[in-house]
């Protein structure tokens, strides 16, 4: 596997890679040869990862951002490019996921948190990300979207919403940028992940997945490094489901 996702010479920019799903993802992507830029809101978080893959032998670079914040991802961008000198593979992870107990008890407030970090951030992300991949000839982005996009339900239509929008994106981009560069997305389902604390057991007992459990970080891993590798090279404007063939 070493050899046939090998990422040598690859620089991969993970929003959301100081834990959970982006976590796992970036220390695969080091495994395998990459260096890695590791964006989230928290510096402190994000240079214990970057110490982590450096001590993997790769070179990491940590930045803050809040990739719901517009003006604040050309910086991220800047940061990047003026280390790397260029972003092979962009993947957009970092999201929220708040609940409420009507559409009505939602605040503007909490609206435009959850669209900004799972839509808009990525939106703008990818494209100055994805002008410059394409001026470089190659490139690969990779959006995290959920399985609530097509199994939406009533806690969370914000969140559901975001992410059907992201999977749009992601099949606009791919015309978009293509055929240099492209773009697909993992379409997740449950994961246990320090967000899900509060309920994945449960989910695990009660899961009515053909897997009859919920995923593991890990296993997001092989996904991912399919769809940044020379390998998926026909693979674009593709929604990968990721979910243990959950109903």
């Amino acid at each position: 596997m070493s050899d046939y996702f090998d990422m040598s010479g690859k620089v991969v920019l993970v929003t959301g890679g100081s834990r959970g799903l982006g976590y796992e993802m970036a220390k695969a992507f080091a495994r395998q040869g990459a260096d890695l830029i590791i964006a989230s809101r928290k510096l402190d978080a994000c240079e214990a990862v970057a110490a982590e893959i450096q001590a993997m032998g790769r070179k990491a670079l940590a930045v803050s951002c809040h990739v719901g914040e517009w003006d604040a991802l050309p910086t991220l961008v800047e940061a990047a490019y003026d280390r790397f000198g260029k972003v092979d593979v962009l993947v957009n992870n970092a999201g929220i996921a708040p609940t409420a107990p009507s559409s009505l008890e939602i605040t503007e407030a909490l609206f435009d948190k959850t669209v900004a970090i799972n839509f808009k951030g990525p939106f703008r992300l990818s494209a100055l990300v994805g002008e410059r991949m394409v001026a470089a000839g190659s490139g690969s982005i990779i959006n995290i979207s959920s399985t609530a996009a097509v199994v939406p339900g009533p806690a969370y239509p914000v969140y559901a919403g975001a992410k059907s929008a992201l999977n749009i994106m992601t099949r606009c981009h791919a015309f978009e940028f293509g055929p240099k560069v492209r773009v697909n997305a993992i379409m997740c389902g449950p994961f246990w992940t320090d967000i899900a604390k509060a309920w994945r057991e449960e989910a695990d007992r009660t899961s009515k997945a053909a897997a009859k459990r919920i995923g593991r970080p890990e296993e997001i891993a092989t996904t991912a490094l399919y769809l940044a590798s020379d390998q998926s090279s026909f693979t674009t404007g593709t929604i990968i489901r990721l979910d243990g063939g959950d109903r």
